[in-house]
């Protein structure tokens, strides 16, 4: 008796060290976004000074104000949604389909296919650069939302086809089978057995891919030229543009604002994102 006692003590206090250790790092991660919420508060530009200190001396919100009132960051976020929600459902209406298949048939060249996209895949972007230019240029594609959901969709394709193809590995057969000898037509299994018991990877892929967009960087400062035309994230460079010149509480603010739609859509998809495959069953 007093052994188990001793056991369970043990195991208490191991669990209380792995929620210690767990806070100290969430707090540790979370400095950064407190630290930008402290400048974004800051009245004075002295992020680089001296004197500058971790609780401001005089705390003002209209840096949050200038947000919306002094710079067109409402534009760079219409902007960037209309990239992110192209992308998402371009991506997965493609990359679904083929996942599917890929994982349910067999045919010649599959495996080749198969490795050749992950191969591509794999390559720095930045390799891609002059290529896409000269392929998009003769289109009138430059400086075109058209030609940046071509480039994000032509990369997360793939990642949601990887992505989704892991997981339909994973759904049993007999599953189908079962539905076939019901009657159920290959739409109908599609639709009602496998779409359902995936929402959970539908979700993380279309997360990832919302994600990838939002937060694109290279692509979209160097074939988007002008304010009118700025993603977030390019929008954001110009903000602080130099060490020297850049307002930084204006920055701050702006970065924090644009990083609430993705807190919002993670948590609201938390549900799915944290359910699997047997409990898609169940439900089923």
């Amino acid at each position: 008796m007093r052994a188990r006692m001793k056991k369970k003590q043990r195991q208490h206090w191991k669990l209380v060290f792995v929620n210690l250790i767990l806070i100290l790092v969430c707090f540790v991660t979370l400095i950064p976004i407190l630290y930008a919420f402290s400048v974004s508060i800051n009245e004075q530009n002295s992020l680089l000074a001296s004197d500058f200190s971790f609780i401001p001396r005089n705390v003002t919100l209209q840096n949050y104000q200038k947000v919306f009132t002094e710079e067109p960051v409402v534009l760079w976020f219409k902007n960037s949604l209309v990239l992110a929600v192209s992308t998402v459902i371009i991506s997965l209406g493609t990359g679904i389909p083929a996942a599917y298949i890929f994982s349910r048939r067999r045919f010649a060249g599959r495996k080749a296919i198969l490795q050749l996209l992950i191969l591509l895949y794999a390559f720095p972007s930045l390799l891609s650069m002059t290529a896409l230019y000269k392929l998009l240029s003769p289109m009138g594609l430059i400086n075109t939302k058209t030609g940046l959901i071509v480039i994000y969709t032509g990369t997360m394709a793939v990642f949601a086809l990887w992505n989704m193809k892991g997981y339909f590995d994973t759904i049993p057969v007999e599953i189908e089978e079962a539905a076939k000898i019901d009657g159920a037509s290959p739409v109908q299994i599609v639709l009602r057995i496998v779409l359902p018991l995936a929402k959970p990877t539908i979700a993380v892929t279309a997360m990832m891919v919302l994600i990838y967009v939002w937060n694109e960087y290279i692509f979209s400062i160097n074939f988007m030229t002008g304010e009118q035309t700025y993603t977030l994230a390019a929008g954001l460079y110009s903000l602080q543009a130099t060490e020297t010149s850049g307002n930084w509480p204006v920055f701050a603010a702006a970065s924090l604002l644009v990083s609430l739609p993705i807190l919002i859509i993670f948590f609201a998809l938390q549900k799915n994102m944290a359910s699997g495959l047997t409990s898609g069953g169940v439900k089923g």
